[in-house]
């Protein structure tokens, strides 16, 4: 079910930041509260191999968020605790040691099942025992939010486990979305800050394509 043009889910998720404190974190509160901007991106699971490179690569755009009215959160399914030992651990032994955002730890998966990203790809009750057993590994996709301050979502991605992010292009969406919030255009294809974007009517369009599509 797609998010887009939806309020974000209202739930309290744990969450761990690099001191060690494990706190209740809101993501809808988050944006409404702070009338700010939010891009929650989530992983698969701490200690493992694309994802520390993904953590980082947020860690190192950091300030272009924050100059764009942005907060970054991670998420998981991992426990804080384990949040906290991935923290702790230094770069060059596979950790994120200096990953400042935090991190939810939805270990019980209420809000990822809600957004529909486990990795399930089958469900089959057991008459013997009674439960459902669950085929895969049940953790998340790479799944990315864009948020508005008014805790809509303009903008949902999921990658497979393998299909690392590029940071750069969530910045752009942030952009896009200020540009179209302050000036009422609407951003065509490869559109970056800086450049022409459209008048949201068939006469923009027809002026936007004159003058750039060959």
């Amino acid at each position: 079910m797609a998010l887009v043009g939806k309020q974000f889910p209202n739930l309290n998720v744990d969450a761990m930041n690099e001191m060690g404190d494990t706190f209740k974190l809101n993501v809808l509160e988050e944006a409404k509260n702070n009338k700010k901007k939010v891009v929650l991106f989530w992983y698969p699971k701490d200690f493992t191999f694309v994802c520390p490179t993904e953590l980082h690569a947020f860690q190192a755009a950091l300030p272009e968020f924050e100059k764009r009215n942005t907060i970054v959160i991670g998420a998981s399914c991992d426990t804080p605790e384990v949040h906290f030992a991935w923290l702790s651990a230094a770069k060059d032994n596979g950790g994120i040691e200096g990953v400042t955002y935090p991190i939810l730890a939805d270990s019980n998966r209420n809000l990822s099942s809600i957004l529909g990203i486990l990795d399930i790809t089958n469900e089959v009750y057991d008459d013997e025992t009674g439960t459902v057993q669950v085929e895969g590994d049940n953790v998340t996709y790479r799944a990315t939010y864009i948020i508005d301050e008014d805790g809509i979502v303009q903008h949902e991605s999921i990658n497979n486990m393998p299909l690392g992010r590029n940071v750069q292009e969530y910045i752009r969406l942030v952009d896009a979305l200020t540009h179209v919030q302050e000036n009422g255009e609407v951003c065509p294809a490869n559109w970056e800050e800086g450049k022409e974007a459209m008048q949201p009517n068939a006469k923009g369009t027809a002026e936007y394509l004159a003058a750039h599509i060959n």
